[in-house]
């Protein structure tokens, strides 16, 4: 039987060996098939069409992108049409440390000249430039240069981030060197560029800015914009959908058209110079506002607001009086504040679908003359409200201890709730109105399930695995003092309150740690 079988197998190792130099045949003329042997590779990869190799180039990392087309001429050619290049410290593979020097910002300048001066400007989708160091006008025509090779028609994202530097000379604290070239967006590529983000430079947009009608996402970070070029922007961005703005000093007035009927989102952070925002989009869902002192909001029609988050002294009071009749369909919200020196109000006023609700109360010391008390006022504001988180986390505490004076409990008879499951309370300490508070909390709330109580922790912990410690990072003693008073008022005055049903937490300090002894 083994006889008969070795003419036919001898015959099938023939016929695969004259099929296998056939294929080779056939392949002897396609660009990888060169490429291979150019190299002296020894791995044989069948021919595919230009466009697919175009296609799997265009997926790679730009690092790896580049070192491919080193070794194929196939790739070399797409590699002059990458869609995607990131030019940063780490992609040009450029010592971290000295980033900052003279020497690292021409090798920077000189490795973006020569990939962009020899690519083809055709297939750009993606460009991202990420300067460590920008100092002279030679800089702003490089830079020059380089958008106007990248910045053809058909491009869909641009980054541009420079360093913001500190001006003695200006009564706003920062400078941009750079003013971006507008005139780019005018050549058909505002007609596709879906993503727009600079950072650390000067945009001048005047009435003749043309129309970006694929952009969707705005992002300005440290650049100088008065509110009129920032409004011929936005009047030629139809499109937007999301729009961040953060320290933006030189921006004193912020008017978003009503044209702008496609805006979801709107964030401003950090801008000093800001007086007023006023508001006519009618679909934003989402609003983030951080600023050092309060401004002027005129939010307009808020019907589709979602979720709110602000930031700024007062905020919690502001938040109780304004905001629940414009904002009738809010479901969560974000309330930060290191000053209130108002008490909250009772008021008529309701966040009727209003779900979770988080509110800060942190600073080194809280105002003594704020009763944290008066926050009652939102349980009542708020029907459908599921979950509070409250932070009333202060390293030095002026307000009265419910151990200077434990007696006359206040209570507030008649208010129940019957929606709320999850109540945390982080930085808890010995403050009589903040006991008070939660006491109210276990008597009222018919629903609650789980009422977490912690009192301060430290920025890291050894029972956190992401924290990546073997021991908690200090705390003052007389911070640890109070915490351990905290813990004391929670066994003495609110633990014996706690319904069987609900599932109480309390979150001491580590007492591996933090070994102190009232």
């Amino acid at each position: 039987m083994s006889m008969e079988r070795q003419p036919d197998c001898r015959r099938r190792r023939t016929q695969g060996t004259n099929g296998l130099n056939a294929s080779r045949a056939k392949r002897k003329g396609s660009p990888c098939q060169r490429d291979d042997d150019s190299q002296g590779g020894e791995i044989q990869i069948q021919s595919l069409p230009e466009d697919t190799w175009c296609y799997i180039h265009s997926l790679m990392p730009m690092q790896a992108a580049a070192r491919a087309a080193c070794v194929s001429r196939a790739f070399l050619r797409s590699w002059r049409c990458h869609p995607n290049l990131t030019f940063s410290y780490t992609t040009l593979g450029l010592d971290k440390k000295t980033c900052e020097s003279d020497a690292a910002a021409r090798d920077f300048s000189g490795k973006v000249d020569q990939i962009l001066k020899r690519h083809s400007g055709i297939g750009m989708k993606k460009l991202k430039i990420h300067m460590f160091e920008y100092c002279d006008a030679k800089d702003s025509c490089n830079l020059d240069t380089w958008l106007q090779i990248a910045v053809m028609p058909g491009i869909e994202e641009l980054k541009l981030t420079l360093p913001i530097e500190a001006d003695r000379d200006s009564l706003l604290g920062k400078r941009a060197k750079y003013i971006f070239p507008h005139s780019l967006l005018s050549n058909g590529s505002g007609d596709s560029i879906r993503y727009l983000f600079l950072s650390g430079c000067s945009f001048n947009a005047t009435a003749e800015l043309c129309w970006l009608r694929s952009l969707t996402k705005l992002y300005l970070h440290g650049v100088y914009i008065t509110g009129d070029k920032l409004g011929c922007l936005l009047c030629n961005s139809l499109a937007l959908e999301r729009l961040e703005i953060r320290y933006c000093d030189g921006l004193v007035c912020l008017k978003v058209p009503f044209m702008l009927q496609q805006l979801r989102y709107l964030e401003v952070f950090g801008c000093d110079g800001l007086q007023m925002i006023n508001n006519k989009a009618p679909n934003i869902s989402r609003f983030s506002y951080e600023g050092g002192r309060t401004v002027q909001l005129s939010l307009g029609e808020t019907l589709q607001m979602k979720k709110l988050y602000i930031n700024f002294h007062g905020a919690v009071h502001y938040a109780r009086v304004e905001l629940p009749s414009s904002m009738p369909n809010l479901k969560t919200a974000t309330i930060y504040s290191s000053c209130e020196m108002i008490n909250t109000p009772m008021l008529r006023s309701k966040y009727l679908h209003l779900k979770k609700l988080s509110i800060v109360l942190s600073a080194t010391t809280f105002p003594a003359a704020y009763d944290y008390f008066s926050l009652v006022s939102f349980f009542d504001a708020c029907p459908s409200l599921e979950t509070l988180v409250l932070n009333v986390s202060q390293w030095k505490m002026e307000h009265a201890s419910i151990f200077t004076n434990p007696l006359d409990l206040r209570r507030m008879q008649g208010q129940q709730h019957h929606k709320m499951k999850r109540v945390k309370i982080l930085g808890f300490t010995s403050v009589k109105s903040l006991v008070e508070l939660t006491c109210h909390i276990v008597e009222s709330i018919t629903s609650l399930e789980h009422l977490t109580l912690e009192a301060i922790q430290s920025s890291f912990r050894c029972s956190v695995p992401a924290h990546k410690r073997r021991k908690c990072s200090p705390l003052p003693t007389d911070v640890l003092m109070e915490a351990q008073r905290a813990v004391l008022a929670i066994r003495t005055y609110i633990e014996p309150k706690v319904p069987s049903m609900v599932k109480l937490r309390v979150v001491e300090p580590c007492r591996r740690c933090h070994a102190v002894e009232l």
